[in-house]
């Protein structure tokens, strides 16, 4: 459907969309389920840690962090997919659909640097442990977080007020929910300038992260490597996680950029729907639930936490 360049552009239509009967309200009921089990683990783990002065450590605030960014990325994505899943007609108003756009390409830039800087405070704990605390103060970790989020936001709402300015020809997205580049393919102006930042932004989204990454687990290779076997044991246990998490979510990213660039007719319609939100959904689920079990810490924690309501529980029955 195309928009007459005379009168502004409304709402986009979201062409990914197929009709499934009452099927959509079996889909409504597990992607329902879905987002309440994501907000429930991560609220937990972010309430045990800010309420534990014991965890109130690096490597726990860095996870709080991790933790406050699936909320913010999966609240970008269901309450949207759950509305769409139940409508008749499948659009969504323009400035709802760049809010979103802002919301989850936000959350990947936060997700990676989050892990990055996650990568540095597991090479100062396994290769520099007694300078650990001296590096890595209160004060240092707060702004490491702050920065974190504030470069995420910044470099990409450049990147969205450089969409926002485009004259846009049509209005159907082939997808479930929005993205930035489907909407910049809608352009009939000119896309030179959107083209080149957003070269130069995914190349600051891989680098940044990338590169304290690399340095952090060379480091702790070479540690390792001549190292007891209980330090490699104890590198490996702390190590699996973060890496787990790491390789998890650029899987996703990266068939989800290539799935926006290239029309990939090849694989049926409902793989392409549900891998293009696995960045967000998997994630989203398996950093608190990884962490929450296999963190010793935080995992007694929980224990306590739910055998003290279960007691409370008993005295008031």
């Amino acid at each position: 459907m195309l928009n007459s360049t005379s009168s502004p552009l409304t709402f986009f239509i979201l062409g990914a969309y197929m009709d499934v009967g009452r099927l959509r309200y079996l889909y409504f009921v597990i992607t329902a389920v879905l987002y309440i089990i994501i907000v429930t683990v991560n609220v937990l783990l972010i309430v045990v840690i800010c309420v534990n002065r014991s965890l109130h450590e690096p490597m726990y605030m860095f996870l709080c962090s991790l933790f406050v960014n699936e909320l913010y990325g999966s609240s970008s994505l269901f309450p949207f997919l759950l509305v769409q899943i139940l409508s008749d007609v499948h659009t969504v108003s323009v400035p709802l659909c760049f809010l979103q756009i802002f919301g989850l390409y936000t959350y990947v830039n936060t997700e990676f640097c989050n892990l990055a800087i996650m990568s540095y405070d597991r090479y100062l704990a396994i290769c520099c442990p007694l300078q650990y605390h001296i590096i890595l103060t209160h004060f240092k970790v707060t702004v490491f977080i702050l920065m974190i989020w504030l470069y995420s936001f910044v470099k990409f709402l450049i990147t969205l007020l450089l969409t926002v300015r485009l004259t846009l020809c049509g209005n159907v997205l082939n997808s479930t929910f929005c993205r930035n580049y489907l909407v910049v393919n809608l352009a009939c102006s000119g896309t030179s300038v959107n083209n080149i930042y957003g070269l130069f932004g995914t190349v600051l989204t891989v680098l940044v992260p990338l590169l304290p990454i690399l340095y952090s687990y060379t480091k702790i290779l070479r540690v390792v490597s001549s190292g007891s076997k209980q330090t490699r044991q104890k590198a490996i246990n702390t190590c699996m996680p973060h890496l787990a998490s790491l390789l998890n979510f650029s899987f996703g990213c990266l068939f989800e950029s290539l799935q926006s660039r290239f029309d990939m007719i090849t694989a049926p319609s409902e793989l392409q729907i549900i891998m293009s939100m696995y960045f967000v959904i998997l994630q989203s689920l398996l950093n608190p639930i990884m962490y929450g079990m296999k963190l010793t810490k935080i995992r007694n924690e929980c224990k306590k936490l739910f055998c003290k309501n279960v007691f409370v529980d008993k005295l008031l029955a």
